[in-house]
């Protein structure tokens, strides 16, 4: 059964769609257990069919690395779902499974948990620190910054470098300490630390059972891969053109979560692989809601399908967006930002 809601406006009502949407937030110990296998397996099956072609030739193994980079890419989902406590109805079951997942997916998984839930806070409020997110200035902040610092935030913001370089940096080498938490305590170095022992436990392990060179042929292109998606969909959630960004006077929860959060609209097949992250709009608003029952808010609230929807090729648009225009209330180019500069001046 569906909600019956007749007298709420769910795009004008976001926190009377929170409410509503509690009737979602259980999880299927079945279904989520289910789901974790279909990923897992097919991941180890395809890491050791990889290993088992290298001496076919290359081509071969990284043609399925990107399946097998997608299943990553999942895991990761899972173990996201984990750091909101919406995957078990268990919270030791979600802390569990997902610091084994994030032995694989090179996250520490207590840390990026807390880290995470300030960007769910926070997110949309131009006034606080955007912690884990994407670096996006207002074309005023960015008019006013000095040459040099113009010129690293472009860089920054170039897509070889926000999909490329910056995801591995992320995964490899951010990851192995607690960046930004060094005065926090003791939980972020331990999340980070004990990781880390797990990750250099595994490598060594498979290294002596496939051998050094082997095991980088198989895991690099599959890391590199799924880091670099899981980066591009971090990305296109919060940055399309029509986002909601407010100063922090403005700024609610509710509605940065329905409005500055994107739809995804993907097809079937990676909308499977992403684990309906997509349906990012409806996560921010109920984050304990599991990923295999997003869809189930879309089938009863079909009006939400259309909030910040966003297809695959016009997400694509989304990359030459990168500063907020305040009069317009939108995410602009640099180019768009220098011709309004210009007609103003005259």
């Amino acid at each position: 059964m569906g909600l019956q809601a007749p007298d709420i406006d769910i795009t004008a009502e976001p926190r009377a769609l929170k409410r509503a949407l509690g009737e979602y937030r259980t999880p299927s110990l079945a279904r989520s257990v289910v789901e974790l296998m279909v990923t897992v397996i097919p991941f180890a099956a395809l890491w050791l069919l990889i290993w088992g072609t290298l001496s076919a030739g290359y081509w071969l193994g990284l043609l399925l690395a990107v399946p097998a980079a997608g299943l990553l890419v999942r895991l990761f989902m899972i173990q996201h779902d984990c750091s909101h406590g919406a995957f078990f109805p268990s919270r030791g079951a979600n802390d569990w499974v997902g610091r084994a997942i994030g032995v694989l997916t090179l996250t520490p998984h207590d840390l990026w948990r807390h880290s995470h839930a300030i960007h769910h806070a926070s997110s949309g409020n131009l006034d606080s620190p955007r912690l884990g997110g994407i670096e996006t200035l207002p074309v005023r902040e960015f008019r006013d910054l000095p040459r040099r610092k113009q010129l690293q935030y472009r860089l920054y913001r170039h897509p070889l470098v926000l999909f490329g370089l910056g995801p591995a940096y992320l995964f490899l080498l951010d990851h192995r300490l607690p960046v930004g938490f060094m005065r926090a305590g003791w939980m972020p170095w331990l999340s980070t630390m004990s990781t880390n022992a797990a990750i250099v436990l595994l490598v060594v392990t498979m290294i002596w059972l496939v051998g050094v060179i082997p095991f980088l042929l198989v895991q690099l292109p599959i890391t590199l891969l799924a880091s670099s998606i899981g980066v591009w969909l971090f990305y296109v959630q919060h940055q399309f053109e029509d986002t909601l960004w407010e100063h922090d006077a403005d700024w609610t929860f509710h509605e940065a979560a329905l409005h500055g959060s994107s739809h995804y609209d993907l097809p079937p097949p990676l909308r499977w692989f992403t684990a309906n992250i997509g349906i990012h709009h409806v996560h921010h608003l109920c984050s304990r809601i599991p990923f295999y029952r997003l869809p189930e808010v879309l089938r009863d609230h079909p009006e939400l399908g259309n909030i910040g929807r966003l297809t695959l090729r016009k997400s694509l648009e989304s990359v030459r967006l990168r500063l907020w225009d305040e009069e317009s209330r939108r995410l602009i180019p640099f180019a768009e930002a220098n011709t309004t500069a210009t007609n103003r001046a005259h």
